[in-house]
């Protein structure tokens, strides 16, 4: 038996968590937070979209390939960059980087803030399969 009052805090709530989740990757390396932890706050947005509306009305919205695809492009994305930046970096070979910006703006870390937009998709896309195979008994 579905719970309206239940359905309708968790819709007006979710968007709340998931802009939270997403304050806190993009401002990560300026203050606390980052990548992990704004994953794992979008993460639990979506196991929570997931206990109020079930698992056949979230399916259809967070198809597995689609959310697979996320997390393998991810991966695949964080890889590249951290071995450029190990490459470039270590060796002084003056090779291309994001500029540095204003100390203190958003976009003033380098590689940080797609890292950790990568870090946060990763996150929380894994918390949510951890979820969906313990619910389902799989693990």
């Amino acid at each position: 038996m579905k719970d309206k009052i239940l359905n309708t805090v968790g819709k007006n709530l979710i968007p709340f968590i998931q802009i939270f989740g997403l304050y806190v990757i993009f401002h990560g390396h300026l203050s606390p937070g980052g990548g992990f932890a704004g994953g794992t706050i979008i993460g639990v947005s979506f196991i929570l979209y997931r206990i109020i509306f079930g698992k056949e009305f979230v399916q259809n919205k967070l198809r597995f390939s689609l959310l697979i695809r996320f997390l393998t492009i991810g991966v695949f994305i964080y890889g590249v960059m951290k071995g450029y930046i190990f490459i470039s970096g270590g060796s002084d070979l003056h090779w291309a980087t994001p500029p540095l910006g204003i100390p203190g703006s958003i976009i003033s870390g380098g590689f940080l803030l797609p890292l950790n937009i990568i870090v946060g998709t990763v996150v929380s896309v894994t918390m949510y399969f951890f979820y969906c195979l313990f619910e389902e008994g799989e693990i």
